[in-house]
């Protein structure tokens, strides 16, 4: 009996790691819904899907499948960016190969603009794929006139969207910020590690990160001077850990790339932007002031005080919020995808010596990114090994924020396929 291609199936994600314990596989970032985006018959969606592909290609992962160019008869490549020739006998044909070679390099993301192309491509994949069954994160288009054969095709287990930019990154999904930051990072040098009890800090050429330590790092001291040989990007890698310890030091080297010495932003954390919201504040993991910046936010802990709720709260407090504070601790446990789907809509912080700072994440839902620009390494890794804690390390650098440019709303009217 023949294997059958599954739309609907997990995809293992290859993310390449420095060494790490049998204990411990790569973290795999979930499955993604096969998605559709819907329009009107007279209005074409090729450019926006091909923008999205080419945002997704450029941060490092992989895309293939293909688009219509305009109304004419060429298609355009989406890992090659090259214009191929088609006819209606013939794009069937051109859509199943880039199928195949999607289903034999992993992929992370197909499209095809034309959802009858894809499922007559499809159609012919399950009668002659050979191998193991994969499902593949598929995303295409359809007229709303025909949304049920869609149905028809998926099921419930399809994804519907608008024809924009915004629901697409949604669609996209918060889980695979980890990966995305990890691909942006360059192939430098370590210069040093310095590990404390809470703390661990990277150091790299141009910049120092910073994570937090969810618990005494033991079992990773004597791995340092190894780890300190490998290149920031290895280190990188290593936030696909489940092992929260060597995930924080994949932070701390994401931060030692992103977080540079010569970065710009306005000082401060950012969190007092949102003292004047007229609906509910939330603050996820409490920080030193935030009872004067934020006097009346609902606080959300691990362990909570007498007036605070427990992490379980997340789920009723962040949908419909007016805006939500993260503490980038948040990073480190993965509770941050989570936090970013519960609080969807709403205004969001993410802020902390822990955190990435760079605009990826404004495509994930974080407008305003809070964290620590490192201009002295040499003595905050004293003070770290030292057990330093987050309201000493701004001696050591500034604490500052960015902030989402509301211009960077993406409008697929304005795109073209050069």
């Amino acid at each position: 009996m023949r294997p059958v291609l599954s739309l609907r199936q997990p995809v293992t994600v290859k993310v390449p790691v420095a060494p790490l314990p049998k204990q411990f596989a790569p973290a795999q970032a979930p499955w993604i819904k096969p998605g559709v985006v819907v329009h009107e018959a007279s209005t074409l969606v090729d450019a926006l899907l091909a923008k999205f592909s080419r945002a997704i290609r450029d941060r490092g992962f992989s895309v293939s499948g293909c688009v219509r160019c305009g109304d004419g008869d060429q298609i355009l490549d989406l890992a090659s960016d090259q214009r191929i020739r088609f006819d209606s006998a013939t794009e069937g044909e051109a859509v199943a190969k880039r199928m195949r070679m999607a289903m034999r390099d992993d992929a992370d993301l197909v499209v095809v603009s034309h959802f009858a192309a894809m499922e007559q491509a499809a159609k012919g994949l399950m009668a002659t794929v050979d191998g193991p069954s994969k499902g593949m994160p598929v995303l295409t288009s359809i007229p709303g006139e025909s949304i049920q054969t869609w149905l028809d095709f998926a099921g419930q287990d399809g994804t519907i969207m608008p024809p924009n930019m915004k629901a697409l990154w949604r669609w996209w999904g918060p889980e695979r910020l980890y990966r995305d930051l990890a691909l942006g990072v360059a192939e430098d040098e370590v210069r040093q590690i310095a590990c404390g009890q809470r703390w661990i800090m990277v150091e790299g050429p141009h910049g120092t990160g910073l994570a937090y330590l969810p618990r005494y790092p033991k079992e990773l001291l004597h791995r340092l001077p190894l780890l300190a040989k490998q290149s920031l990007r290895s280190l990188a890698d290593l936030s696909a850990s489940w092992d929260p310890v060597e995930m924080a030091l994949g932070i701390a080297a994401i931060n030692a790339h992103y977080n540079r010495y010569d970065l710009e932003g306005r000082m401060g954390n950012g969190a007092d932007l949102f003292a004047k919201e007229q609906g509910r504040v939330v603050a996820v993991g409490a920080f030193p002031g935030l009872g004067s910046i934020l006097p009346n936010c609902a606080v959300i802990e691990t362990d909570p005080r007498p007036g605070e709720y427990p992490t379980v709260a997340m789920d009723s407090l962040l949908p419909g919020c007016a805006a939500a504070v993260v503490n980038s601790s948040t990073i480190i446990n993965r509770n941050l995808p989570r936090i970013l789907r519960a609080a969807q809509g709403s205004k969001v912080a993410l802020v902390g010596p822990s955190t990435p700072m760079t605009e990826r994440l404004h495509h994930y839902g974080v407008e305003i990114l809070g964290g620590l620009v490192v201009s002295d390494p040499k003595n905050l890794a004293i003070m770290v090994k030292n057990g330093g804690q987050p309201r000493e390390f701004g001696q050591f650098g500034q604490y500052l924020h960015l902030r989402k440019d509301s211009s960077s709303v993406h409008n697929p009217c304005r795109f073209r396929m050069s």
